[in-house]
């Protein structure tokens, strides 16, 4: 289990570190910007707690962390699909870094949701 918890947090940590780069070297700002500052925040807490919190807080832990990466990627996703963007921003594929951060935010999904389902398995006596 402390292999999932590690990749896990490792991944939150990219996904957050993707949106801190692109506030301060990509020009992010103003609301879209500080969702960027939140989400880098929200993803050093949450990878902090992956690896912290006792087994008893591990489901709550990585069910959130399930829910902020998987919120994320679909946040990306909408600004990448709907024609208006999301939240005014319409991305592009061959935008900087777009496609490592679907990368990122998919495999962070599929990992955390692993990480989820085997913590909320039943312990054995």
């Amino acid at each position: 289990m402390a292999a999932w918890r590690w990749a896990s947090a490792i991944l939150l940590l990219v996904m957050g570190g993707i949106h801190l780069y692109l506030v301060l070297f990509s020009g992010f700002d103003g609301l879209v910007g500080t969702l960027f500052v939140i989400n880098a925040i929200g993803a050093l807490v949450l990878a902090i707690a992956m690896v912290a919190v006792p087994d008893r807080l591990l489901t709550l832990t990585s069910l959130l962390s399930l829910l902020f990466t998987a919120g994320t990627l679909l946040a990306l996703v909408l600004s990448l699909t709907l024609p208006g963007g999301f939240l005014g921003v319409r991305e592009q594929i061959s935008a900087e870094l777009v496609p490592t951060t679907l990368v990122a935010e998919a495999l962070g999904t599929l990992v955390l949701l692993g990480t989820t389902l085997m913590a909320a398995r039943p312990r054995r006596s």
